[in-house]
């Protein structure tokens, strides 16, 4: 996208004050470049108008070396200049032009989609060839129609994201048989082909490298010992995990062929010429640690103005000889009044060519806003009614939290009236527990102490029996010796 586009997404979005609703996709943006373009020829056929009118009412001098023809010739092809401008997208061999890039998930409107151990997917503003998830995948978009010009520009948008350690790579082909010979190969797995392949990938341990290859189809890429060294152009370029998207163009003329990233030039060569009736074609393949390749569009286009739209009400004269005179001029410089009439009769309906085509453009543009202004209307009624929603929502939970926090305050409240009332409770059981304590420690002060004066035994009692004790053993000792003596005496 140049300057010029994003001045023009600028001023409308700041017209019509949708900045926050609207996308501005990029077909509306040519439209409003081409109708930029027409409104400059518009006003250069104005011009042109007036000029020739006052050269017209007044008499041109002899010597005067100003022709009116001469000048409208010069206006007429700055005019025919300015319509040419735009050059025309070949719809065939692009997608991503439009606010979606196809209606289906599974399909682009001509390509065919391919995949080894994944299938790629179609999202609204994007194709995912590779996924994040698991690696050792391949995946392949292939244009089905071959490009009939031979000088052409392409844009290629592209984003790789991944791991630290992650790779992959990515080719954008422009092959004859591509889908058939190619498939979903890379430039190191690829047999034989004929035409170009653009390679971008973390070759040379650089952090990325976009490489050009070349071949006529005679070199197997496959089976070459050192593949790297075939390539013709190269430049260095970190492409991974930027978080947005890449812009590579290309751009092929019998003059040059030039390679862009980001508007800086990658390489560039006037000894490449690529012939007509290839295809285009993108391939990505991952190993174990997968890059995720992401494709938000590839726009084709026409290298010169031949194919720019304009209404078919304006092809008679931009069919004619736009250098040819549409009135005879005197010997002597002057223009008669026949021939004034002439002019203003085909300027009036140059005119009004140009008042319709206009018309129609400005009938565009309003339907273009009409849309855009429907579009944004919906948006903000969905955001109004999600708005509603998490408000009825957050309303609810607002609710419960009231409820459950005046529960608990209905708890708390309750437990305090226990507290309080228990405390009388509390100081009662206490002085029961001190009375009972007092009484219950003077009675079995009393009952012990009588319990030992009545069971103490008599000292007397005891002093007795302990003299009876020692008589007795007195009296025992006695009697062992007496028997003792009085035992016969044995002798051995």
């Amino acid at each position: 996208m140049d300057f010029t586009d994003v001045g023009i997404r600028h001023t409308i979005l700041n017209s019509v004050e949708l900045h926050h609703f609207i996308d501005f996709s990029p077909s509306a943006a040519v439209i409003a470049k081409e109708t930029r373009l027409c409104v400059i020829a518009v006003v250069v056929g104005w011009i042109t108008t007036s000029i020739v009118s006052s050269l017209c009412n007044r008499k041109c001098d002899s010597s005067s070396t100003v022709k009116p023809h001469n000048m409208m010739r010069t206006l007429a092809s700055l005019a025919l200049f300015a319509t040419g401008l735009t050059a025309q997208v070949i719809e065939s061999s692009s997608f991503g032009t439009g606010q979606t890039i196809s209606q289906s998930r599974d399909s682009i409107p001509g390509w065919t989609l391919g995949g080894e151990g994944h299938e790629p997917i179609v999202l609204s503003d994007k194709v995912i060839l590779t996924p994040p998830y698991p690696g050792n995948t391949r995946g392949s978009a292939w244009a089905q129609s071959p490009v009939s010009q031979s000088e052409w520009s392409a844009e290629f948008q592209f984003r790789a994201s991944g791991p630290e350690r992650g790779g992959g790579i990515l080719q954008l082909w422009y092959t004859k048989e591509g889908q058939s010979r190619i498939g979903t190969s890379s430039i190191y797995t690829v047999g034989p082909f004929d035409g170009f392949a653009l390679v971008i990938d973390t070759h040379g341990g650089r952090g990325g490298s976009v490489r050009g290859f070349l071949n006529d189809g005679t070199t197997d890429y496959k089976s070459h010992n050192s593949p790297d060294t075939l390539a013709f152009g190269h430049c260095d370029y970190s492409y991974r995990n930027l978080g947005r998207p890449s812009v590579v163009k290309l751009k092929h003329t019998s003059s040059v062929f030039k390679v862009t990233i980001d508007d800086k030039l990658c390489f560039s060569t006037d000894k490449v010429v690529l012939p007509a009736g290839n295809t285009f074609g993108i391939t990505a393949a991952t190993p174990e640690n997968p890059d995720s390749f992401e494709v938000f569009k590839f726009i084709l286009e026409s290298a010169t103005g031949q194919g720019s739209t304009i209404p078919s009400s304006q092809q008679p004269i931009l069919n004619a000889d736009p250098l040819q005179p549409m009135f005879n001029i005197r010997s002597d410089g002057m223009i008669s009044a026949q021939d004034t009439a002439l002019i203003s009769t085909d300027l009036g309906r140059r005119i009004d060519l140009l008042t319709k085509a206009n018309n129609n453009l400005i009938q565009k543009m309003e339907s273009l806003v009409q849309n855009l202004a429907q579009k944004a209307e919906q948006r903000h009624t969905e955001l109004a009614q999600k708005i509603m929603m998490q408000e009825r929502q957050q309303g609810s939970i607002n609710a419960q939290f009231d409820a459950k926090l005046s529960h608990i305050e209905q708890l708390l409240q309750n437990i305090q009236r226990d507290l309080e009332g228990k405390d009388g409770r509390f100081s009662q059981l206490q002085e029961t527990l001190r009375s009972s304590h007092l009484s219950l420690t003077e009675n079995l002060q009393g009952h012990l102490l009588s319990a030992i004066t009545s069971s103490a035994p008599r000292m007397g009692f005891f002093i007795f029996c302990l003299i009876a004790f020692q008589v007795l053993l007195v009296i025992g000792y006695v009697v062992y010796k007496r028997r003792r003596a009085n035992m016969p005496k044995k002798y051995l």
